[in-house]
């Protein structure tokens, strides 16, 4: 087998949990370049001022697509909604807002339980969304969406950001993105796209430097991501076959029994037919029995 046909067949690593996103900003120099994308009023701000929160404990399972970090009075989130919209993303910003409040007042040594009000960073949470579409809300609301015309006793608002300003980080990301659902689209879940995605990010100066610096690292990073995605389709496809065979086992099942009752066997005689043929336990037999008799 040539080189080139063994690198379309190559395993993707299925043990990182990261993807090009939280590898992009983990690094402090891109994630001061976003904060001041985001703060381009806080000339102030270094490296140095940073401080990443790990937010993997949250979460359990699967790729992580979330940063969250400190930078003196402010507690900063960022999710990446990639192409799917969904306003569970609230959800998991409230569970990150309840952990990281939880760990800042133990590492601060504040007394949640004395009468001294607790001194907290403020809030800030963003939600990168990479896909089309047509209604581009600013913000959205934990209680909106989940309790319309209602009082709430809990909101949460979310900032939403689709393209970034020409040139700067989040604009790179996005575009970054763009480019990549185009080659999977023209070669495929491949290490093809993924190769196709870098030179064509390096030609256009689109996380340049990130991708020239890794790009062994990203090729991994994205054959991880397009591992994660074939598992949970294969893992759809299984539970709609195993649904659809425990539906056609139950509807034979019942056709014997009515077949039984029609010709004049008794329950007993069909409720052993049904256990030999369809290889169930006699608590089981009996139990459609009493169903479908």
């Amino acid at each position: 087998m040539e080189k080139g046909q063994e690198e379309q067949k190559k395993t993707p690593k299925r043990t990182a949990k990261d993807t090009v996103f939280t590898s992009l900003f983990r690094d402090k120099g891109y994630l001061l370049q976003l904060y001041q994308a985001l703060h381009p009023e806080d000339t102030s701000a270094k490296e140095e001022d940073l401080k990443i929160i790990t937010l993997e404990n949250i979460m359990a399972g699967g790729i992580f697509n979330d940063l969250g970090f400190l930078l003196r009075e402010k507690l900063i989130f960022l999710i990446e909604a990639q192409s799917t919209w969904t306003v569970n993303i609230l959800i998991r910003v409230v569970l990150y807002l309840a952990k990281s409040y939880q760990d800042y007042i133990l590492q601060t040594g504040q007394d949640i339980y004395g009468s001294k009000k607790l001194v907290l960073p403020k809030p800030e949470i963003y939600v990168i969304y990479t896909g089309s579409r047509k209604a581009r809300p600013k913000t959205i609301s934990f209680a909106k969406e989940f309790f319309p015309d209602e009082d709430c006793c809990l909101d949460v608002a979310v900032h939403m950001i689709y393209d970034g300003e020409k040139g700067d980080i989040i604009n790179q990301y996005v575009t970054f993105t763009k480019i990549f659902d185009e080659q999977v689209k023209k070669y495929g879940l491949t290490v093809q796209a993924v190769r196709e995605v870098i030179r064509m990010c390096k030609d256009r100066d689109v996380l340049k430097q990130y991708l020239s610096g890794r790009e062994s690292e990203v090729v991994d990073l994205m054959l991880t991501l397009f591992s994660q995605e074939e598992i949970w389709d294969m893992h759809i496809k299984s539970e709609k076959k195993k649904a659809a065979e425990k539906a056609a086992k139950k509807a034979a099942i019942r056709t014997t029994i009515e077949e039984g009752r029609h010709f004049g066997a008794s329950r007993e005689v069909t409720a052993e037919r049904i256990r030999e043929k369809f290889n169930i336990s006699k608590d089981d037999a009996e139990h459609m029995i009493k169903i479908y008799w």
